[in-house]
Protein backbone atom coordinates (compact mmCIF):
# COMPACT_ATOMS: atom_id res chain seq x y z
CA UNK A 1 0.00 0.00 0.00
CA UNK A 2 3.10 2.33 1.05
CA UNK A 3 3.95 1.55 -2.68
CA UNK A 4 0.59 3.11 -3.87
CA UNK A 5 0.37 5.94 -1.86
CA UNK A 6 4.15 6.97 -3.21
CA UNK A 7 3.05 6.49 -7.34
CA UNK A 8 -0.11 8.07 -6.13
CA UNK A 9 1.93 11.20 -5.03
CA UNK A 10 4.49 11.21 -7.84
CA UNK A 11 1.38 11.08 -10.04
CA UNK A 12 0.13 13.82 -9.27
CA UNK A 13 3.30 15.73 -8.70
CA UNK A 14 3.87 14.65 -12.74
CA UNK A 15 0.33 16.00 -13.90
CA UNK A 16 0.89 19.24 -11.79
CA UNK A 17 4.11 19.57 -13.57
CA UNK A 18 2.38 18.67 -17.26
CA UNK A 19 -0.39 21.32 -16.55
CA UNK A 20 2.07 23.87 -15.43
CA UNK A 21 4.14 23.12 -18.80
CA UNK A 22 0.53 23.13 -20.65
CA UNK A 23 -0.34 26.54 -19.65
CA UNK A 24 3.44 27.83 -20.67
CA UNK A 25 2.89 26.31 -23.87
CA UNK A 26 -0.53 27.89 -24.16
CA UNK A 27 1.03 30.78 -23.23
CA UNK A 28 4.03 30.69 -25.46
CA UNK A 29 1.26 29.97 -28.72
CA UNK A 30 -0.80 32.88 -27.60
CA UNK A 31 2.60 35.34 -27.54
CA UNK A 32 3.65 34.00 -31.03
CA UNK A 33 0.42 34.63 -32.59
CA UNK A 34 0.73 38.49 -30.90
CA UNK A 35 4.27 38.40 -32.80
CA UNK A 36 3.02 37.05 -35.82
CA UNK A 37 0.33 39.46 -35.92
CA UNK A 38 2.37 42.18 -35.54
CA UNK A 39 5.01 40.93 -38.08
CA UNK A 40 2.15 41.36 -40.54
CA UNK A 41 1.44 44.61 -39.66
CA UNK A 42 5.55 45.71 -39.92
CA UNK A 43 5.35 44.31 -43.27
CA UNK A 44 2.13 45.68 -44.33
CA UNK A 45 3.68 49.21 -43.18
CA UNK A 46 6.86 48.30 -44.90
CA UNK A 47 5.41 47.83 -48.50
CA UNK A 48 3.02 51.04 -47.77
CA UNK A 49 6.51 53.45 -47.13
CA UNK A 50 8.16 51.79 -49.93
CA UNK A 51 4.98 52.35 -52.48
CA UNK A 52 5.53 55.77 -50.57
CA UNK A 53 9.47 56.36 -51.13
CA UNK A 54 8.84 55.18 -54.94
CA UNK A 55 5.74 57.74 -55.67
CA UNK A 56 7.97 60.38 -53.75
CA UNK A 57 10.81 59.59 -55.81
CA UNK A 58 8.73 59.87 -59.26
CA UNK A 59 7.27 62.92 -57.69
CA UNK A 60 11.03 64.31 -57.31
CA UNK A 61 12.29 63.40 -60.46
CA UNK A 62 9.12 65.12 -62.17
CA UNK A 63 9.92 68.19 -59.86
CA UNK A 64 13.95 67.82 -60.62
CA UNK A 65 13.07 67.94 -64.38
CA UNK A 66 10.85 71.02 -64.45
CA UNK A 67 13.17 73.19 -62.24
CA UNK A 68 15.80 71.98 -65.02
CA UNK A 69 13.62 73.39 -67.80
CA UNK A 70 12.96 76.52 -66.20
CA UNK A 71 16.51 77.05 -65.15
CA UNK A 72 17.53 76.56 -69.08
CA UNK A 73 14.59 79.03 -70.07
CA UNK A 74 15.45 81.65 -67.51
CA UNK A 75 19.22 81.43 -68.54
CA UNK A 76 18.54 81.71 -72.00
CA UNK A 77 15.92 84.43 -71.75
CA UNK A 78 18.32 86.60 -69.45
CA UNK A 79 21.75 85.29 -72.82
CA UNK A 80 19.21 86.73 -75.13
CA UNK A 81 18.50 90.20 -72.60
CA UNK A 82 22.67 90.07 -72.17
CA UNK A 83 22.86 89.86 -75.95
CA UNK A 84 20.10 92.32 -76.42
CA UNK A 85 21.59 94.92 -73.85
CA UNK A 86 24.78 94.60 -76.02
CA UNK A 87 23.31 95.17 -79.15
CA UNK A 88 21.61 98.67 -77.71
CA UNK A 89 24.87 99.83 -76.33
CA UNK A 90 26.19 99.21 -80.05
CA UNK A 91 23.33 101.24 -81.14
CA UNK A 92 23.97 103.83 -78.74
CA UNK A 93 27.92 104.08 -79.51
CA UNK A 94 26.83 104.06 -83.52
CA UNK A 95 24.54 106.54 -82.45
CA UNK A 96 26.92 108.84 -80.81
CA UNK A 97 29.22 108.55 -83.28
CA UNK A 98 26.75 109.39 -86.01
CA UNK A 99 25.80 112.67 -84.33
CA UNK A 100 29.27 113.59 -83.74
CA UNK A 101 29.91 113.36 -87.44
CA UNK A 102 26.29 115.09 -88.06
CA UNK A 103 27.85 117.71 -85.98
CA UNK A 104 31.09 118.19 -87.91
CA UNK A 105 28.92 118.56 -91.14
CA UNK A 106 26.44 121.33 -89.54
CA UNK A 107 29.89 123.32 -88.41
Amino acid sequence: MKNYIEKEKKLESVLKKLNTMSNRVFKMNNDINSLNLEKNQLLREKQEAEKNFIDLSKHHEKLKSELEKIDKGVSHKFGNQDNFNQKIDELNQETETLIDEIEKWET
